[in-house]
C-alpha cells in the first residue's frame, strides 16, 4: 500500500493536478476569508468555509477522475489486478493519496482562525470542528468519485458523472420540496430506484440472473407491501432522500454550532461503503 500511495501522490504533483487543485481551493477559501472575515469582520471562519463547498464540487471530479479510469484506458490496471498486493491495499493507497492532496488546503485553512484570533474575537472550537467536518465531507466526495472512476475507462466520463452526482447531492436539500409524498408516488419511485440499482449491479457483475433476481424480488415486495399497508409509502422517498443530504452534517458544525459525532460517523460509514463498492468492482474484474 505504501508503494502505491507514494506513486499516486508523486503522480498528482508531477502532473500539476495536485498543485492546481490545492492552489484553487486555497485561493477560493482566501477570497471568502478576506470578504467575510477581514472586510466584514465576521468572527466565524466556518461561515466562509461554507462557500468553498461549491468549489469542492468542481475540483474533486478532476482529482478523482484518473485514479482508475486512466489505469483502465492505458491497460495498466492489469498490472494492479495481477500483482501480489491485496486489492484492498491498492485501493486504499490510491484513496489515501487523494485525501492527502485534499488535506493540503484544509491545513492552510487551519491558519485562518488564528488570523481572526489575532485581529480580535474568534471561535476556534467551532472553526476547527467545521474544518474537520469539511475535510470528511470532501473525503466522502472523493470516495464517490473513486467508485465512479472504477466503473469506466474514460476519465472524462468519470469526471462528468462524478460532478453530476455531487451536484445532485448538493442540491438535494432544495429538491426535497418537490418530491411527491403520496403512497402511490412513493412505490413508483421506489420501483424506479430498484431498477437503477439492478442496472448498477449488472454493470458491476455482468450477471443477469443476480441483477434480475434483485430487481424482481424488490419490485414484488414493494407492490405486495403497498397493497397490504400503503401508509408505509407515504413520505417514504422524502425521508430516504433526506438522509442523503450530506451537507447537513457540515452545516450542523458551521451554522448550528453542534459537534455532531453521529454525523462524523455517518461520513466515515459512507467512505467505507464506497471503498467496499470499489473493491467489489475490481474483484469482479480480477476473477473474470
Amino acid at each position: 500500500m505504501k508503494a502505491v500511495y507514494k506513486r499516486e501522490l508523486r503522480a498528482y504533483f508531477t502532473s500539476m493536478i495536485g498543485c492546481a487543485f490545492a492552489a484553487f481551493l486555497i485561493i477560493i477559501g482566501g477570497i471568502y476569508f478576506m470578504v467575510y472575515n477581514l472586510s466584514s469582520g465576521y468572527p466565524f471562519f466556518a461561515y466562509s468555509l461554507s462557500g468553498v463547498i461549491f468549489a469542492v464540487l468542481i475540483t474533486i471530479p478532476v482529482l478523482s477522475m484518473k485514479c482508475f479510469a486512466e489505469e483502465r484506458k492505458n491497460k495498466t490496471d492489469q498490472l494492479l489486478l495481477t500483482s501480489p498486493v491485496p486489492l484492498l491495499k491498492i485501493i486504499l493507497g490510491k484513496y489515501f493519496a487523494m485525501i492527502t492532496v485534499f488535506a493540503i488546503p484544509c491545513l492552510v485553512y487551519c491558519l485562518f482562525p488564528l488570523i481572526i484570533k489575532f485581529q480580535g474575537n474568534a471561535h476556534l472550537l467551532v472553526d476547527y470542528s467545521s474544518i474537520l467536518a469539511f475535510y470528511l465531507l470532501g473525503c466522502v466526495f472523493i470516495g464517490i468519485g473513486m467508485f465512479l472512476s472504477s466503473l469506466t475507462e474514460s476519465p472524462v466520463i468519470a469526471a462528468i458523472s462524478t460532478c453530476g452526482v455531487l451536484f445532485f447531492l448538493y442540491m438535494l436539500d432544495n429538491l426535497l420540496n418537490y418530491v411527491p409524498t403520496g403512497a402511490l408516488s412513493g412505490v413508483i419511485i421506489l420501483i424506479i430506484v430498484l431498477s437503477l440499482a439492478a442496472g448498477l449491479i449488472y454493470h458491476i457483475t455482468k450477471n443477469q440472473v443476480i441483477a434480475g433476481t434483485v430487481e424482481a424480488a424488490g419490485v414484488i415486495t414493494a407492490i405486495a407491501v403497498y397493497f397490504i399497508k400503503p401508509s408505509l409509502f407515504e413520505n417514504l422517498i422524502h425521508d430516504i432522500l433526506e438522509h442523503l443530504v450530506l451537507t447537513d452534517v457540515f452545516y450542523n458544525f458551521a451554522q448550528n454550532y453542534i459537534f455532531d459525532i453521529g454525523g462524523l460517523l455517518y461520513y466515515l460509514s459512507i467512505i467505507i461503503l464506497f471503498i467496499y463498492l470499489t473493491i467489489q468492482t475490481f474483484q469482479k474484474r480480477r476473477w473474470s
